[in-house]
């Protein structure tokens, strides 16, 4: 499947879902592809034809913009290491979830959460130990008869009901064993980030005025705001240079600041007029400089 045919399909998906879907991030680079929110509910999704091709700056973006705006980063595409991802799968990208496009459909559309990880060495699940522990009392079972037909040790076993996962051959066996569903389903809006969300490289390319207002910054490099800042419970997605570069991505960064219920603004370093475009607010550079803090701004993008 085509990159193009893939977003599409991601995007039929998600509107199958009840989801809002912003207007594709098609410029390079980029740490995402679309935005989409319903209820509350954020999704920050990154669409690839091989999800061994998110490299770690991607990511990292993907998941410190996710972290920002509410919501969950997820990876969708169709190949692992030349390999076609499992219907019912995950995979992980530094720490971001990866599936697939038919999973996808099955967790958004269908509701059926997926059930096996992918772990190098093959596929693995997770397993309610302390259903497990039940179960083998129940039946009178030791940890040595339990251990003696699935051929592990005592100690596997200890580890299991403890909440050790294990491969999906072992799982069927449990399960039929004691005739109950033991697997635990995967939630695909899980997400725990092994990045610095402090990492400020990069700040001399915002505004100056964002940090004297009291702003806390981080800078985007694979993303259509540079700068995405908190003050307090909100957040601003912030363009920042020329009018050649950054006036063309403005009306997006107001279709994914409506999705996520936060503010736009383009900071203009050769402009000096006001207005808006769509939800972001234009502005020059020297404008910021009669602002005391974070809720004039806030004040000036609302008004």
């Amino acid at each position: 499947m085509t990159q193009e045919r893939l977003i599409q399909t991601v995007i039929s998906i998600i509107i199958m879902g009840g989801y809002n879907v912003s207007e594709r991030y098609g410029m390079r680079p980029r740490s995402f592809d679309l935005v989409a929110g319903k209820n509350g509910v954020i999704l920050v999704i990154k669409v690839v034809p091989h999800i061994d091709s998110v490299t770690e700056g991607s990511a990292r973006d993907l998941s410190i913009i996710a972290r920002y705006l509410g919501g969950k980063p997820l990876i969708v595409g169709e190949k692992a290491r030349d390999m076609d991802l499992e219907r019912g799968a995950v995979y992980l990208r530094y720490g971001i979830i990866a599936t697939s496009a038919t999973t996808l459909y099955d967790y958004f559309v269908e509701e059926i959460p997926p059930l096996v990880y992918a772990h190098p060495g093959g596929l693995y699940v997770n397993i309610n130990g302390n259903l497990l522990h039940t179960l083998r009392e129940r039946n009178q079972m030791s940890l040595g008869d339990l251990a003696y037909i699935l051929g592990v040790s005592r100690r596997t076993i200890s580890k299991y009901e403890s909440g050790m996962s294990t491969t999906l051959d072992v799982a069927v066996k449990l399960e039929e064993i004691f005739d109950t569903a033991i697997v635990e389903a995967i939630d695909l809006l899980s997400h725990e980030s092994v990045f610095d969300y402090r990492d400020v490289s990069g700040v001399e390319n915002v505004p100056s005025d964002f940090e004297r207002m009291g702003l806390e910054i981080h800078i985007m490099q694979r993303a259509p705001f540079q700068v995405l800042a908190t003050y307090g419970e909100e957040t601003i997605l912030a363009g920042y240079g020329s009018a050649q570069k950054i006036i063309r991505r403005a009306a997006l960064i107001g279709n994914i600041s409506d999705i996520t219920n936060s503010r736009a603004i383009c900071v203009i370093t050769d402009y000096k007029k006001r207005k808006k475009v769509g939800k972001t607010l234009i502005v020059g550079e020297s404008e910021l400089s009669s602002l005391k803090d974070g809720s004039e701004l806030i004040e000036l993008i609302d008004e």
